[in-house]
């Protein structure tokens, strides 16, 4: 009896979903015709109203035991060809059809990507049920951790889960216009897996997640976790309060420092290796003997020189004027005093070809009064030089240049406006970054603000920190996961920008492009946020795996998502520029179909600081 009536329950189901039949298959694309009796907004189940087939909306067709699924991206009319006036209605001689995409089956109640077999012509159509339509959104399955990040835009009562490991162990993409919703997309995932994960202790030792955050929205005290670490850096005229930890290692690398000065490949750079590559400054015990032996070596090469070679006084007057910030307090006023005394003092004697002091008296010239150990050496030797690891940096540059320009090892004029650009590069990155042998995290959240931050080195910062992080899981692979988050990323992975070397360009964009290609390999993950996703590398555009895609309007940004999401069905992609605020598109490996869904708001104090200024209540 009871198998009875479940059997009279499924026809009555089936009889009141069913929708139409198959009117033609053409690869992907099917066309349905529509009963005459379906053609309302509205059908009546079960005593509730369930929405009618129409556009955008899925639909199941029967093939035997297979269930494909499809969804209708476009709606027509067509006519009857025959048609008798006396014996049917006027209105019946219209046909609805219906052009379905086909993208997947259900394998008993668990809904599967792909197609098995194509249907047939005249096979049965039908509406989903709340089961289905349940099923075919259960992306993660029930026995996986999920966030909720919203409902259906469509079907607000549809709430949307994503599985942890499909969505944060891949690339995510997050674009859209200023004002459509994009960092408050962002700062929902991130809030979602804090907050699922709060208080567990394997989650906190191992993984790192870091924002890079250009325009500081992120650095309110609730926004994500209240557990993070916040670098608020400024390039200002007090610098950081707290600098970020760049280890030794990171910094002293012929590519890193090649990049930051923006040496040229053929001199300046060859120059910069062989001086990161010397030795004779590394071991702590003689550093300020060492020290010493070169600057006396440099200043005797100077007063020694007859043969011409263009090495006159004011080489060792600019040597002195290098190191000033290199040593203490009271060390610097005697070697500016120092300085002073050689420009007003020190000359050269072209008929003798002898350097003299003050005025050309036989005591006064250097073969007779040697002029370093008379005025030089007694300040050099009393000088108290900075241990630092960035002044030692700074200080092995400055004297591998004048050792190798004294010696002609290099031509003055070739590696000369290096030494401009580092004390320029030098002075500001002094104040956002502390030099430390190891650079270990408190909290496994950090926020890098780069608010403060002149342009400069906005670009600057970010490839130092991705790259230090980069390279360091590479080497110890035992913490599962790192997460690098830009948010702006159109300021660090432009292809476009104008304001930089090609050197510099190529080595920025191959260093994320190695991250997003070969990351997953060592548990590195990237997630990007952008309203300017045509600016961005393609090659980072197209290794993405999940993608939340907010309103665009540029016909360039949208044919950029185009290109690389290849699961986004037409409809969807036509539909992007009118998204309200707070809608997306989901496509990728965490949703086994592209989705439109309402992103819902943080809580006042948990959002990002991204608000558009209320004139009236500014100017009121």
């Amino acid at each position: 009896m009871k198998m009875k009536n479940d059997i009279e329950d499924k026809a009555k189901r089936e009889s009141i979903f069913i929708i139409g039949r198959v009117l033609s298959v053409e690869k992907r694309l099917v066309t349905i015709k529509v009963n005459k009796n379906k053609n309302s907004s509205h059908i009546i189940y079960d005593g509730t109203t369930v929405k009618n087939v129409s556009v955008g909306s899925y639909v199941k067709i029967a093939k035997g035991f297979v269930n494909i699924i499809g969804k209708v991206e476009g709606e027509r009319i067509s006519e009857e060809r025959y048609f008798n006036r006396d014996y049917n209605k006027e209105e019946t001689r219209i046909n609805r059809v219906l052009d379905v995409s086909l993208f997947g089956h259900f394998d008993g109640t668990k809904f599967k990507q792909g197609i098995k077999e194509m249907p047939l012509i005249d096979n049965e159509c039908f509406l989903l049920d709340r089961d289905e339509f349940a099923a075919l959104h259960n992306f993660a399955g029930c026995d996986k951790r999920t966030i909720e990040i919203g409902g259906l835009t469509e079907e607000p009562a549809q709430r949307i889960r994503l599985g942890v490991n499909d969505l944060f162990a891949s690339h995510i993409g997050i674009f859209g216009n200023t004002g459509s919703g994009k960092s408050n997309t962002l700062a929902k995932i991130y809030t979602e897996l804090f907050s699922l994960y709060k208080g567990n202790e394997n989650f906190k030792n191992n993984s790192r997640f870091i924002i890079i955050d250009f325009n500081g929205e992120y650095s309110g005290k609730k926004a994500i976790t209240t557990e993070k670490e916040i670098y608020k850096l400024s390039t200002g005229k007090g610098g950081s309060e707290r600098k970020y930890p760049i280890t030794t290692d990171n910094l002293n690398k012929t590519e890193t420092l090649a990049v930051l000065l923006e040496a040229t490949e053929k001199t300046q750079k060859p120059f910069l290796d062989w001086v990161i590559k010397g030795d004779y400054l590394d071991d702590p015990t003689t550093f300020i003997q060492r020290v010493r032996e070169r600057i006396e070596d440099i200043c005797r090469t100077v007063l020694l020189d007859k043969k011409g070679n263009g090495l006159r006084e004011g080489t060792i007057a600019e040597l002195f004027s290098r190191i000033l910030d290199i040593v203490d307090i009271a060390s610097n006023n005697n070697i500016s005093n120092l300085r002073d005394d050689i420009e007003i003092n020190l000359h050269y004697h072209s008929q003798s070809n002898e350097y003299y002091w003050n005025r050309p008296v036989t005591s006064n010239f250097n073969n007779t009064n040697p002029i370093y150990d008379t005025y030089i050496a007694p300040i050099v030797d009393n000088a108290v030089f900075k241990t630092d690891h960035f002044s030692g940096l700074k200080l092995k540059i400055i004297l591998g240049y004048f050792y190798a320009i004294t010696r002609g090892f290099y031509n003055q004029e070739h590696i000369g406006p290096l030494m401009g650009r580092m004390i320029k590069k030098f002075k500001m990155l002094d104040k956002l970054v502390d030099i430390q042998d190891n650079a270990e995290w408190q909290k496994n959240l950090v926020i890098l603000s780069l608010r403060d931050v002149n342009t400069e080195m906005k670009k600057i910062i970010p490839l130092l920190v991705c790259k230090q992080l980069y390279d360091e899981k590479k080497e110890v692979n035992g913490m599962t996961s790192l997460h690098i988050i830009i948010d702006e990323a159109h300021n660090i992975l432009s292809t476009a920008s104008q304001r930089e070397s090609d050197t510099w360009k190529d080595y920025r964009l191959e260093t994320f492009e190695e991250i997003i290609k070969e990351g997953r390999k060592f548990g590195v993950f990237l997630t990007v946020a952008s309203q300017r996703p045509y600016d961005i590398s393609h090659t980072i555009i197209s290794q993405l795996h999940n993608y939340f895609i907010h309103r665009l309007i540029n016909d360039n940004d949208i044919g950029a998502v185009e290109k690389a999401v290849a699961y986004l069905d037409r409809l969807s992609f036509q539909t992007i520029p009118i998204l309200s605020v707070g809608s997306c598109f989901i496509a990728g490996l965490a949703s086994d179909i592209p989705v439109k869904v309402d992103i819902e708001l943080l809580p006042k104090e948990q959002q990002p600081q991204s608000d558009t200024v209320k004139l009236e209540e500014e100017w009121g």
